[in-house]
């Protein structure tokens, strides 16, 4: 049976809004990760079957297929074909799951999978058309049938242009789940604290390509860890999801810049071409739940990713759970059961961004390094997404 390894994996840093690559396009952003990639791994861009590519604000400067555009602005081959996709938050590891499947299948030999998003350039939003005038929800996203499913479930506001918030899914989450202000400055601060001290050791170096943003400058540090934080700090902060609520911006993902990409391939094809493969696929699957609360998604989805791996939690070395805000590591450990030594053991999203199309990605890529400075057999990665879904992605180290 043909099987789907992983070849190489590479990001730029990920930068704060409006910081260190606030200047540099989504497509050239999207163009150096290629490069770097084909450079690192000394694959032949002209072997690659496809690039998907996922973003999730595909409007302005990430229109028009920013998948397709990535290629010719990486100067590579016009016969490469590229596509984008939006899985929301999970947009770049549905590309890996969709290189993957066309490895396995053989419909590819070669496919790259990556992601990207300039929250800075392209803001969240952005692709939302409200109308200037008018009755009703023309011109705006779900539909009528849509909202009239949800109206007067709480959580879910029906005449608001976007009726499901991920804030207000947060709290509902913490609210289910028991979780305190304090659990959840916690665990903010302690993401800072890993990503500082990752950061501090060279570890995140080897898997990041430094982008230049000026004359002779180049940006090649991820720029949202807060070093001075502290709980003091983080309990001084507003609840803007509930006025008696405890998601504060210091328990959520910072909106950020960044890219990343990796190279799929079958076991045989890198043996033939001399590349070295990192991982194996082992189980790709995805799921939904409750579109309300939205960010439940990761708990059915790791079930059913160890399911069919045939796995048990205990099994599994590192779990990488983005941390779109704190609630959802939480509930997930609490659900699950799992080792909380093994989450997140550089630091998430909360330290280091959420660059919605580029995360899946960039955690793929920093998951993968860390089982191979730590000789770790199996790794979990899973994210919560718009509309209650989630990816599950099981890789085992070669």
């Amino acid at each position: 049976m043909r099987d789907a390894v992983i070849v190489g994996a590479v990001r730029t840093p990920v930068g704060r809004r409006r910081g260190g690559l606030a200047s540099v396009h989504p497509v050239d952003l999207s163009a150096h990760v290629l490069r770097a990639l084909a450079e690192r791994t000394g694959l032949d861009p002209a072997d690659v079957d496809d690039v998907i590519w996922g973003c999730v604000s595909q409007v302005g400067e990430q229109a028009w297929n920013v998948g397709r555009n990535a290629v010719l602005g990486a100067g590579w081959p016009e016969t490469v074909p590229g596509t984008t996709l939006d899985r929301q938050c999970g947009s770049s590891q549905q590309a890996l799951h969709f290189a993957a499947a066309a490895v396995v299948s053989g419909q590819a030999d070669l496919v790259v999978a990556g992601g990207v998003e300039s929250m800075t350039r392209v803001p969240m939003g952005s692709s939302i058309q409200v109308p200037a005038s008018g009755d009703g929800t023309d011109g705006l996203p779900y539909g009528d049938q849509v909202r009239a499913r949800y109206r007067g479930v709480e959580g879910f506001a029906a005449d608001e242009p976007v009726p499901f918030n991920q804030g207000v899914g947060a709290e509902l989450m913490a609210e289910r789940w028991g979780l305190s202000r304090a659990q959840l400055d916690e665990f903010a601060l302690a993401s800072h604290g890993k990503a500082a001290a990752a950061q501090d050791s060279g570890l995140f170096d080897p898997e990041i390509a430094p982008v230049p943003v000026a004359d002779g400058v180049k940006f090649g540090a991820d720029e949202g860890i807060r070093r001075d934080t502290t709980l003091a700090r983080l309990a001084e902060l507003a609840t803007p999801f509930r006025a008696d609520g405890v998601v504060t911006a210091g328990s959520a993902s910072q909106i950020s810049d960044g890219a990343a990409a990796l190279a799929v391939t079958s076991s045989d094809w890198a043996r033939r071409h001399g590349l070295l493969p990192l991982a194996r696929i082992h189980t790709a699957v995805v799921a939904a739940d409750d579109p309300v609360i939205m960010l439940t998604g990761p708990i059915p989805a790791t079930a059913k990713a160890l399911r069919r791996a045939g796995l048990g939690i205990e099994e599994i070395g590192v779990y990488e759970v983005n941390e779109a805000f704190a609630p959802v590591p939480l509930a997930w450990l609490a659900e699950t059961e799992a080792d909380p030594d093994r989450l997140n053991p550089r630091g998430g999203a909360i330290a280091l961004g959420h660059p919605l199309g580029g995360s899946g990605a960039r955690i793929m890529t920093t998951m993968l390094q860390h089982m191979r400075d730590n000789g770790i057999r199996y790794g979990l990665q899973t994210m919560c997404e718009g509309g209650g879904m989630a990816n599950a992605t099981i890789v085992e180290l070669l």
